[in-house]
């Protein structure tokens, strides 16, 4: 029986020590992030992130592998998602091969011929079992299970074990084991529920839109040459588009695209005609773009 998986190395020992991570590599965590996130790598445990598209789930997981010195191992679901490409499969022409291989070299034992064909030379490990099964002497990765709700439910179900034990299960080659834990964190916008069984097995945080001054501080963080005023109103127009009845109101990451957009046009300040012309960049569904005419937005901006 093998000893059970350890929890990953090198996590900071502190709430405030994470946040200064996150902070140094450019993602200003709000402090219950900050926290929910520490205990994740304190506890061995996956961590669910819910909210809105475009509020910095995805962007954590990949911070915090670039903070811990770790790989980042993405599995990007969708519908239809099945284990050949999340966990593993075998390479068979490969295994022809090496099939015809053994046969002109007189080999006759078709016993002997299928369990040399099933071995870990042939294993094409996909995100889920490189997680699980890194290169000897490599630490336990960071492993992103992005937009779960996009895949299937039997899916869902199968990734169980894998949160449970970290294990993956090979009928070929028997059960493989995690050495070390990965840092697991799951994302999903909510386009369907993720069942209660998989969210016992996680700690659990709803990404928000950032507030006020969070948001400020972001947008200077990464633009740092958008002028203070025209960031100061990117943040105020993002934000009380945000309280309107939109599809798709804006994430930060479109606040910042759009700050961006502004900056390559050489705009001073938000007007009602440079926020007309650039709203394909803040806004991404017709309806949306089509109830914001130049008096509403007059007045958005008053």
């Amino acid at each position: 029986m093998s000893e059970p998986a350890a929890t990953a190395r090198g996590a900071p020992t502190s709430v405030d020590a994470l946040s200064t991570l996150l902070d140094t590599h450019d993602y200003l965590a709000s402090r219950a992030l900050a926290t929910t996130a520490f205990l994740a790598l304190s506890l061995g445990k996956p961590l669910l992130l819910e909210g809105e598209a475009g509020v910095g789930k995805t962007e954590i997981a990949k911070t915090l592998a670039r903070a811990l010195n770790k790989r980042l191992v993405r599995l990007q679901c969708y519908e239809g998602l099945d284990t050949a490409s999340a966990v593993y499969e075998w390479n068979v022409p490969r295994q022809l091969m090496e099939i015809r291989l053994a046969e002109a070299a007189g080999e006759k034992d078709r016993e002997a011929l299928s369990r040399g064909i099933y071995q870990p030379a042939f294993l094409e490990k996909r995100a889920l079992l490189q997680a699980i099964d890194p290169p000897e002497g490599e630490a336990a990765p960071v492993l992103l299970i992005d937009e779960l709700d996009r895949a299937d439910e039997p899916f869902e179900a199968y990734l169980l074990e894998l949160l449970a034990e970290y294990q993956v299960t090979i009928p070929e080659l028997g059960t493989v084991r995690a050495r070390e834990r990965p840092n697991v964190i799951i994302t999903s916008n909510r386009t369907r529920e993720i069942h209660d069984a998989l969210r016992r097995r996680c700690l659990y945080h709803w990404v928000d839109y950032p507030d006020t001054a969070r948001e400020l501080a972001i947008l200077k963080r990464k633009l740092p040459t958008l002028p203070a005023a025209l960031a100061q109103q990117v943040v105020t127009f993002s934000q009380k588009l945000r309280a309107l009845d939109l599809y798709k109101a804006p994430g930060i990451a479109e606040a910042i695209d759009w700050a961006e957009a502004l900056i390559a046009l050489d705009a001073a300040a938000l007007d009602p005609e440079v926020i007309s012309d650039t709203l394909g960049v803040l806004l991404k569904y017709q309806d949306d773009v089509t109830a914001l005419n130049r008096e509403r937005i007059a007045e958005l901006l008053g």
